[in-house]
């Protein structure tokens, strides 16, 4: 039997999705809201001249390109990375990162704000049976991902610390992924820490790893509870890109075929599609993702 899982979570405005100046908005601009709009198309017209005194309705959305589900490319970390290099933006990602078997590592059950060691990868590694491979995607469930839509989601889960990150990255790692907002531990943690220590270098450590070896990774992914745990393929792939930029819009799927034997038996492939998010003013669903810089790649779903 073969499921789908759709594991990218929807952009809702009005949701904690981000912390406060970052959340997404959408303005909803009715037919006589745009009247004067489209005059300006038509010198000397009217709003007589509009069939019924109408123009167009249609939505203003504020967005940032760490909204939805999304693929950090290396050039969002740091204008650099594999000690001197140029960042690579998302276009320059290699397809090869993108389409390989990958596995889900359980990390509920350790404390928001938590930072991952390498003792944690290898101890939850060994719980499941699985050796990692080079070009394996790693994808850690955390505590966030059931709290995606709920007003603590930016402050749920775990984070993946500087050490844990290059120990995936030191043994052929290049994509990774996590339920929560973002790989690193919650901010308001690192914060408390850094003002007791002032230690910089805790300061976005998982994502600044990417300075000494190149990688992306998924943030905001979404039902990883669903997905079977040991030894399970996640094939996945980036949207093309028509210019460089750290990132754009993408939806992130499981297709999981089931075995009645073990849990290692499961298997199953992500694909990453453009996404169509459907507008609310009679438009069709279109791909609305970015063309905008060069860090991410992105699902939209505006709801």
């Amino acid at each position: 039997m073969r499921t789908l899982v759709d594991i990218s979570a929807p952009l809702m405005a009005g949701i904690a999705s981000d912390p406060p100046g970052l959340v997404p908005s959408i303005e909803y601009l009715t037919h006589t809201d745009t009247v004067d709009d489209m005059l300006r198309f038509f010198p000397g017209a009217t709003v007589d001249d509009l069939p019924d005194g109408e123009a167009w309705a249609i939505e203003r959305v504020s967005m940032t390109t760490h909204s939805g589900t999304h693929l950090d490319a290396p050039y969002h970390y740091a204008s650099t990375m594999n000690h001197g290099q140029r960042a690579i933006t998302i276009d320059e990602v290699p397809l090869d990162w993108c389409f390989q078997p990958a596995v889900k590592l359980d990390f509920r059950h350790f404390d928001d704000g938590y930072v991952v060691t390498p003792a944690d990868i290898d101890a939850e590694l060994d719980r499941i049976g699985h050796s990692l491979r080079p070009l394996d995607i790693v994808v850690v469930n955390t505590s966030a991902g059931t709290h995606y839509g709920q007003d603590d989601y930016v402050s749920k889960g775990c984070g993946i610390g500087h050490d844990a990150t290059l120990h995936l990255l030191s043994q052929g790692v290049r994509v990774t992924g996590t339920d929560g907002r973002s790989w690193d531990a919650p901010f308001q943690f690192t914060a408390a820490r850094y003002a007791k220590d002032r230690d910089s270098s805790i300061i976005w450590e998982g994502h600044k790893a990417g300075r000494e070896i190149g990688y992306c990774h998924i943030e905001k992914l979404h039902n990883l509870e669903q997905l079977p745990p040991p030894a399970s393929r996640y094939p996945a792939s980036r949207s093309k890109c028509t210019r460089p930029r750290p990132g754009g819009p993408v939806r992130w799927r499981s297709s999981t075929r089931m075995s009645s034997g073990s849990s290692a038996d499961h298997r199953g492939h992500v694909t990453l599609t453009p996404a169509t998010p459907e507008g609310n003013g009679g438009h069709s669903p279109v791909d609305i993702g970015s063309r905008t810089n060069a860090t991410h790649s992105h699902i939209f779903a505006i709801k």
